[in-house]
């Protein structure tokens, strides 16, 4: 993005979206006074500009995995690289698209009552993946890396508490179903995440960061079961023969 004197805050949104929650992290509005510029925002607010435009050309920077050939990967480097990537960005999204949500429905939900149906939703989907993440971080990730670090050392891996990686990894595989099958449910209800004529700039945002999660959740969930899993259990498999 080109950014110049008179660059917008609006501008800035509607360049990527992803854009909006660095705005809402400092309370500036994007919405009904997006017009305004940064320097223009950041002198009323006493904000320091070059830190919030540093933290803008980050998000901006990010660029697309889609080239990169994760199977090929480590299975420690690619644990690392899931919980720091999608787990965080969950973390870091959520917060940010409920806080939009609840304003939508206060503001719009009056002419689109399936808002508040999208918002139940999505709150679900946010208790069910909290929880989700950490019985990965603390238990079946801890468990893949020990057989990794059990491979280089011609180590034994001893009898997990869980019986065998299937069973957690049975488990989180349900509940990515649930999650898939509840995104599809909202993907339904936003009409594909097309904002009605009458959104405004947060609406639209919403849409967007609504659209970015479900992609996000499905190249996650992709990782997982079609890669992480399969090699974690294949993994397994090559300890109990050696026993």
């Amino acid at each position: 993005m080109n950014i110049q004197e008179k660059t917008t805050i609006g501008d800035f949104v509607a360049h990527d979206f992803r854009t909006a929650a660095i705005f809402t992290k400092y309370g500036i509005d994007f919405c009904c006074k997006g017009q305004r510029t940064i320097d223009e925002v950041c002198t009323k607010k006493n904000i320091n500009e070059a830190q919030l435009l540093n933290e803008l050309n980050a998000v901006l920077a990010i660029k697309d995995d889609s080239g990169i050939d994760f199977n090929s990967w480590p299975l420690d480097l690619l644990i690392d690289y899931i919980e720091k990537t999608h787990h965080r960005f969950v973390e870091e999204k959520t917060p940010v698209l409920l806080q939009f949500l609840d304003k939508l429905c206060n503001v719009h939900g009056s002419n689109h009552p399936e808002l508040f149906e999208i918002t139940e939703l999505f709150k679900a989907s946010a208790g069910e993946l909290a929880p989700h993440m950490k019985k990965e971080e603390l238990v079946l990730f801890p468990f893949v890396n020990r057989m990794i670090n059990a491979t280089k050392s011609h180590g034994s891996i001893g009898k997990p508490h869980f019986g065998t990686v299937k069973n957690p990894i049975s488990a989180m595989m349900v509940e990515h179903d649930n999650e898939g099958e509840r995104f599809r449910t909202i993907a339904s209800l936003t009409n594909n995440y097309t904002p009605p004529d009458d959104a405004c700039n947060t609406y639209r945002v919403t849409y967007a960061m609504l659209e970015e999660f479900e992609l996000d959740l499905h190249k996650h969930i992709h990782l997982e079961s079609n890669i992480l899993f399969p090699k974690a259990k294949a993994l397994e498999k090559f300890f109990s023969t050696e026993e």
